[in-house]
């Protein structure tokens, strides 16, 4: 599952850059294109790790355990009901498409704001598609099967690529704004495939009750404020980065996608593949295991991905100018995105601990109190953003959103694991805190080297001066951990040495 999230977001990486290429960094078109197509794609991150984990996958194991038909009738009515939710807010969506441009971007200009407006109309059908895509990914992921989901997206970037170099030879906006869209329905297409390939019998009641509407409803019900302070947050960090001029929403935006295909690749990974487990656990009421289970994934993550941290905030700003600064991008945007890329660095690890801690809590079908852990994030998150956009220099306000990330998630996890603790009696805290000093300590010897190598590099090559110190600062790390004796460290290269 890692490697196919891994071959997803390194395809979503060249997508990127494709479109960066054909529209420009820095340039207002590219700023109108992201803004536009932050909904849907809010939307498809909310489904995933919200709605899905919170309440259907939960739902659908305790279906297939406890149904005589396996939960398939369950699952058939389950499905039927979020096609039709979805498809009402694809509509309702469509109809307020200019009061969204406005809420997300007031810093636009008339022009600039009817180009958002105008791509808003083709890219607003994605959320019924990404909405069709995850439920059918939780269904085969119940049933054991994930490759389907994990390589779907894949497919998605390979057509946006092609629309992307297409676009650059005829600059036809329909087609880029069809072709973006065009690659989610291929994604969709293909896990539905997966999902009729598996023997599942896919088919919509127009009747969706007798699944417990109102149980689902009160689950739901607190998702959707999780949903509301997540797009709250997100609104709010766009209209601030709108503000710092053209280039500010395109910095912050691209900067947010590196950022989370380290999360994706690993703690997204292991999210995924454990909810099912946990599920199955809490039905039993076997605490202990869930406990466990959450402390080996924390444990794993944070030793995985620390590393990857130290290198976005040593490195931001050559690995910017790797990706980044070619062609007709300007070079102001690019060394700002390459800002922006190392305050998300200090984000990374407590985002990533704070994500797997909530699903204990989607595990006991308990959307409450994540939900009102998660409103306390978006309130700081907002605050922070707020804060960056009065005290901060114009061209420099962007940089504020990735620290107020880093400070609303880590207080999250902190109250997360207050809770979890109250809750179970037990959070491994022992195990936790020590593994975290001691990967501490490994990044920051890691970090010294990359700094090390960064000095004495002397090249003017952004490409290996990024090489360099990352690899250097790598082997820092691994050899710290050795000698701090991680065993996390040690267990993930196993992991990745066995694997096919």
């Amino acid at each position: 599952m890692a490697l196919a999230t891994l071959a997803s977001r390194v395809a979503g990486f060249v997508r990127v850059l494709v479109l960066t290429a054909a529209l420009g960094l820095g340039t207002r078109l590219l700023d109108a294109y992201n803004v536009a197509n932050t909904l849907p794609n809010a939307v498809y991150e909310l489904l995933i790790g919200g709605a899905m984990a919170s309440v259907v996958v939960p739902l659908l194991t305790r279906a297939a355990l406890t149904d005589p038909d396996h939960g398939v009738r369950y699952t058939q009515r389950l499905l039927s009901l979020l096609v039709y939710g979805l498809g009402a807010i694809t509509v309702l969506a469509l109809l307020v498409a200019p009061w969204l441009v406005d809420l997300y971007a007031p810093g636009f200009s008339a022009g600039q704001r009817e180009l958002a407006v105008v791509f808003s109309r083709y890219f607003l059908p994605q959320i019924l598609f990404y909405g069709v895509s995850a439920t059918a990914g939780a269904i085969l992921t119940i049933r054991g099967r994930f490759a389907a989901p994990a390589w779907a997206p894949l497919l998605n970037s390979l057509v946006v690529i092609g629309v992307g170099l297409l676009f650059m030879l005829t600059r036809s906006f329909p087609l880029l704004a069809i072709g973006t869209t065009a690659g989610v329905f291929a994604q969709t297409a293909l896990v539905v495939w997966a999902l009729a390939r598996s023997g599942f019998p896919i088919r919509l009641h127009l009747d969706p009750r007798g699944i417990a509407i109102r149980r689902i409803a009160g689950l739901a019900g607190w998702v959707l404020l999780s949903v509301l302070g997540a797009q709250a947050l997100l609104a709010a960090a766009t209209r601030v980065a709108s503000l710092s001029g053209p280039g500010g929403v395109t910095a912050y935006q691209n900067a947010l996608a590196i950022f989370q295909v380290p999360f994706a690749v690993i703690a997204l990974s292991l999210m995924t593949a454990m909810l099912p487990r946990l599920s199955r656990s809490a039905l039993r009421r076997d605490h202990q295991r869930i406990v466990r289970d959450l402390s080996l994934a924390v444990r794993v993550t944070v030793a995985v991905l620390a590393p990857v941290a130290v290198a976005m905030v040593v490195l931001g700003r050559p690995i910017a100018a790797v990706l980044f600064d070619h062609g007709s991008s300007s070079a102001g945007t690019v060394r700002l995105l390459g800002t922006v890329l190392a305050g998300f660095g200090l984000a990374l690890v407590p985002f990533s601990a704070y994500s797997i801690l909530q699903r204990g809590f989607y595990a006991l079908q308990d959307t409450r109190t994540p939900a009102l852990i998660s409103a306390g994030v978006a309130a700081t998150g907002i605050a922070g953003c707020a804060v960056a956009g009065f005290l901060l220099p114009a061209e420099s306000i962007v940089v504020g959103i990735p620290v107020s990330y880093a400070v609303a998630y880590a207080l999250g996890l902190v109250a997360t694991l207050l809770v979890l603790r109250r809750r179970f009696g037990w959070i491994d805290g022992r195990r936790l805190m020590r593994t975290h000093l001691r990967v501490s300590l490994a990044a920051a010897a890691g970090a010294g080297c990359a700094v090390l190598a960064l000095t004495l590099s002397g090249t003017a090559i952004p490409l290996l001066t990024v090489v360099a110190a990352a690899g250097v600062g790598a082997l820092g790390y691994l050899a710290a951990a050795r000698l701090l004796h991680i065993a996390e460290v040690r267990l993930a290269l196993i992991t990745v040495s066995r694997a096919p």
